[in-house]
């Protein structure tokens, strides 16, 4: 089963290869009807019925400390969440990037719905773009989603894609300035986290500038084969060893699966940017993630890679990477 429900893109196919493609520039309104997020969010007390017995229906109560979300459309229902839940519609998702796209140079790129709509999001290119070594480009994104299940806190990321592979890395800024969260208990005012981001656009430069550091630094095979080790190693659910001390596990499986994509296996892993250096240990990782590593679906692999699990583990790859070259 898919993920995705609804989603619109301009240029190359998605990873799944579903969606509406639409022809560049296209307004809003365009987006949020073939991206499927031309519908509201709306909510309802919860009530339940009390003393049901057999054919005869009980009393209905409120319960007004908790609501109902669900989707003007279609009327399914979305989640129960608190009284106190701010809801961020799908309208307000794409008009964030109303005068982006219009004035700031920025370009939709993908938006569309997840989870029966659940998860929302839209992806847009910022107009950045470096050159790693003569060939090797990066461009610039900036992505903005939300949840209505309380599982994501409304985030605008900047992200980074490397054209060779279409891998993505969320742009870890070493002033925390990469990502703007507001969580539900908050109202979401998109021109605040505009004036947040401010900061972080404006950091591309000092990103790339990491980069080619990490495209600069060239490691042994000792060197490889630890660095995968730091990241592919973590704690496991087991019950340790009764001291309270957890118990680290390496996944061989992936070890094996980053090093051959490193070795050459991996799309641009011959390019002079990657080839032996600390970006092509990095980008192992990223391709290893957002294409390769086991997930029910393609879309569900891209969910992970980007809000989930694998979003984590490409973080702990970053992290290990500007060890290298600090």
């Amino acid at each position: 089963m898919h993920l995705v429900q609804s989603m619109a893109y301009v240029n190359q196919t998605p990873w799944h290869g579903l969606g509406n493609q639409l022809a560049a520039n296209q307004p809003l309104e365009v987006w949020a009807r073939q991206a499927g997020m031309n519908w509201r969010i709306e909510e309802a007390e919860v009530r339940f019925v009390s003393g049901a017995v057999g054919s005869a229906l009980g009393s209905i109560h409120a319960f007004p400390e908790q609501k109902v979300l669900y989707r003007s459309d279609t009327r399914v229902p979305l989640s129960v969440v608190s009284a106190r839940y701010n809801v961020v519609q799908p309208a307000e998702i794409l008009e964030f990037y109303r005068d982006l796209t219009e004035i700031g140079g920025f370009e939709l790129e993908t938006a569309g719905v997840l989870k029966e709509g659940k998860k929302l999001w839209a992806l847009a290119k910022t107009g950045q773009s470096s050159t790693l070594k003569g060939r090797d480009r990066v461009y610039g994104y900036l992505l903005l989603s939300t949840s209505c299940d309380g599982t994501l806190a409304t985030t605008a990321q900047f992200t980074s894609v490397r054209v060779v592979c279409n891998n993505t890395l969320a742009i870890a800024l070493g002033d925390g300035q990469g990502a703007v969260k507001v969580p539900h208990r908050s109202q979401f005012n998109a021109q605040a986290v505009k004036r947040q981001l401010g900061i972080a656009i404006s950091s591309w430069d000092g990103f790339m500038a990491r980069m080619k550091a990490l495209s600069e630094c060239k490691v042994n095979d000792c060197a490889v084969d630890a660095f995968f080790r730091r990241v592919l190693t973590y704690p496991t659910t087991g019950s340790g060893t009764g001291t309270g001390t957890p118990v680290l596990a390496t996944n061989e499986r992936a070890v094996k699966a980053v090093h051959e994509l490193f070795a050459g296996r991996g799309k641009g892993a011959d390019m002079a940017s990657a080839a032996g250096t600390a970006w092509g240990l990095l980008n192992s990782i990223t391709e290893f993630v957002d294409h390769q590593r086991r997930a029910r679906s393609d879309d569900h692999r891209r969910d992970a890679a980007w809000f989930g699990v694998g979003a984590i583990l490409k973080q702990k790859a970053f992290e290990e990477a500007m060890k290298l070259v600090a």
